[in-house]
């Protein structure tokens, strides 16, 4: 009953799919709405959800349960219709065709591409692996995905979470940040340490759980993971795995003056074979068009107390003592105070020791606020500490942790003296009259770090904004955490 309905709707799809393909994207004139496959609202879907819509105010009245899970250019009409979102550029506007492109073929391909859990035959990763040795076979997926790279701010976090959103919850699909998956891939690699190919059977787990996997911030500055990424993505793509991934670089960027980069560059060469390379041109950042200066990043020497105050209100009447919090593979991180979801940590204890994104991770899953005093300004004799501090305010925005520290500067001055090699050989040179002495010797020439400069820039500023901290309260509103009463009052930024 079910194929059969399914298969007597495919032509009418289809068909609409010709005309869609025919007009502009965003028309002003009649949007059509695609029938989808949609296992989570309804079996399969029906002809009655089939309806037209003119793009006007009259269209934020639509009931968005109609809408829900009916493709990511709808979805991203109903929310700039209703204010949600602002009307994209062109270059963003191009992007979605790229992602809408790819939701119609994954909703064509279900049964091609095993996406729905319920059809999967169930054998576990080892078993795979195992299976393998004696029928090796290949099932690469007939849909490739997507990587999508740009600018910062540009939306691609935004627009990769609002595809995933719209994806039936049937299907076997996984949306993490590069960061974290790669902290798993390792963990899981510690766990098969005696099988003859640990990534094979890794691999195999990985497919086995989700045929789809979206990674946000896809970035390779570590020797460990480059080295393992041709290989691991090698198996996953034979095991049918479709990859949708974000990222600040294009794929020949990637790893870019890396150690034994040679190595790496097959990675390189299988990525583009598997994935449609699209970047996004815009130079708009969204991130800095929010309401900034809202909240807790405050600049001046003697502004230590004034965090520390702001601490003591923020976690009420509990009393905050030193903790100690689990990361991976039997790690502990000590955290100095800890109360009612807020850590405090001087920078020195968070970003000159020898800690990573394990031990970050692990603390925003216990903490959902960070108190961190005495942020430096960044340069050649802390690159180390800068690299760390990066990383933390990645794995903060990722789990829309909240930020307050005392700091020397804003975040554009924090960066400041890190650029890129490019960047370097616009500096001016020494002459006679411009001495060693009066050269500016802590200008940190990274690749890497420049790079992420711009990007950690965005974040700070966004973080710092009243929207960021809206969503960041009715998360911690949503586990149950005490919120203070003065919490909604507004504390602009301190600034020398």
């Amino acid at each position: 009953m079910r194929r059969a309905l399914v298969k007597s709707l495919g032509p009418i799809h289809s068909a609409f799919r010709h005309y869609e393909a025919k007009r502009p994207l965003l028309n002003a004139s009649a949007v059509l709405y695609d029938v989808r496959y949609k296992t989570d609202v309804c079996n399969y879907a029906h002809s009655s959800y089939m309806f037209s819509r003119a793009m006007s105010a009259g269209a934020a009245n639509v009931n968005y349960e109609e809408v829900k899970r009916m493709g990511p250019l709808v979805e991203y009409e109903r929310r700039i219709s209703v204010g949600e979102l602002e009307d994209g550029d062109n270059c963003q506007i191009g992007t979605l065709r790229e992602i809408q492109r790819l939701y119609d073929e994954l909703g064509n391909s279900v049964h091609a591409c095993h996406l729905d859990r319920d059809s999967d035959p169930g054998k576990t990763g080892r078993s795979r692996w195992l299976w393998s040795r004696f029928m090796p076979q290949s099932s690469v997926s007939p849909v490739k995905g997507l990587y999508l790279y740009g600018g910062v701010g540009t939306g691609k976090t935004m627009l990769m979470d609002l595809f995933f959103d719209q994806l039936p919850c049937s299907w076997r699909k996984k949306r993490i940040h590069f960061h974290d998956f790669m902290l798993n891939v390792h963990s899981r690699l510690q766990r098969h340490k005696g099988v003859a190919d640990p990534l094979e059977v890794v691999a195999g787990e990985i497919s086995h759980e989700s045929i789809l996997l979206c990674l946000d911030e896809f970035m390779v500055n570590d020797v460990a993971d480059a080295l393992i990424l041709n290989r691991l993505f090698k198996h996953l793509f034979c095991n049918g795995v479709i990859l949708v991934a974000t990222s600040n670089r294009a794929p020949d960027n990637l790893y870019e003056r890396g150690l034994q980069r040679d190595l790496f560059l097959p990675f390189i060469s299988t990525l583009k074979e598997r994935c449609i390379i699209h970047e996004i041109g815009s130079s708009v950042d969204y991130r800095r068009k929010t309401s900034a200066e809202e909240g807790f990043y405050f600049i001046q020497n003697g502004t230590s107390d004034f965090l520390t105050q702001r601490f003591k209100e923020l976690i009420g009447e509990h009393i905050a003592r030193p903790q100690e919090v689990e990361v991976v593979m039997g790690r502990r991180l000590e955290v100095p105070l800890g109360a009612n979801g807020c850590a405090y940590f001087p920078f020195e204890e968070l970003c000159d020791k020898p800690l990573g994104a394990a031990d970050y991770f692990g603390l925003c899953k216990n903490f959902h606020t960070l108190a961190l005093d005495g942020v430096p300004i960044f340069g050649l004799h802390n690159r180390t500490a800068a690299y760390r501090f990066v990383t933390l305010v990645d794995v903060m925005y990722e789990n829309k942790a909240r930020l307050m520290c005392t700091a020397e500067g804003t975040p554009f001055e924090l960066l400041e003296r890190i650029i890129t090699i490019a960047d370097a050989q616009y500096v001016a040179p020494r002459t006679s009259s411009r001495s060693r002495k009066n050269d500016d010797f802590d200008l940190c020439v990274d690749n890497e770090l420049g790079f992420a400069k711009d990007r950690t820039i965005s974040r700070l500023t966004e973080m710092n904004s009243k929207e960021y901290l809206e969503q960041h309260s009715e998360m911690i509103a949503n586990k149950g955490f005490e919120v203070p009463t003065n919490e909604t009052k507004n504390e602009n930024a301190v600034h020398a």
